[in-house]
């Protein structure tokens, strides 16, 4: 199976309901003629509004559906409220802690194990080729499952959007876009 993977357009905020920004719309507009080339058994978004509005253009030009999924969510590191809570730094330490896990928040761990069990749902339903919308920090651990060296350093040189083509039959991840 093949997964293209794309962390969502550029956002107004964190929040479920952020919407893109001018600058992401017109982003979504180009990634959806960029994708024209690829054909896909099933386009799969997080339900955040963000990841949505990334792939509707797509959609809406090949008349495709979008299927929401809550395991492509963003990921909680925590719901602290402390402002002096340094979260990057936290982040990058779950990065080598896998089992690390804040109040409120999921661990490096479970978000792999929940965007797998997605994969895993696919491949036994015999698609051969999807999309997923998501966010980040879970791009950054999706690609993590098949490339071991993606950590904390290579997430922060994602940017918005990132295309990456995961090729699970030849054990490959390639970066597709580049902003």
């Amino acid at each position: 199976m093949k997964i293209i993977a794309i962390r969502h357009c550029r956002a107004a905020g964190q929040e479920r309901e952020a919407p893109l920004t001018k600058e992401g719309v017109l982003q979504s507009k180009d990634l959806a003629h960029f994708l024209a080339k690829y054909q896909f058994d099933r386009v799969i978004s997080s339900p955040f509004k963000r990841a949505i509005d990334t792939i509707k253009p797509y959609a809406d030009m090949h008349d495709t559906k979008i299927k929401l999924d809550e395991r492509l969510s963003e990921r909680i590191l925590s719901t602290q409220t402390d402002p002096d809570w340094d979260w990057k730094t936290h982040l990058e330490r779950t990065y080598k802690e896998e089992h690390l896990k804040f109040p409120g928040g999921e661990s490096t761990f479970e978000a792999k194990q929940r965007v797998h069990s997605l994969i895993q749902a696919l491949q036994a339903a015999g698609h051969n080729s999807v999309l997923f919308v998501t966010h980040g920090n879970l791009l950054s651990l999706l690609i993590n499952l098949y490339e071991p060296s993606f950590g904390f350093k290579e997430w922060e040189l994602l940017s918005n959007p990132d295309v990456y083509l995961i090729d699970l039959k030849n054990n490959g991840v390639t970066n597709l876009w580049v902003s």
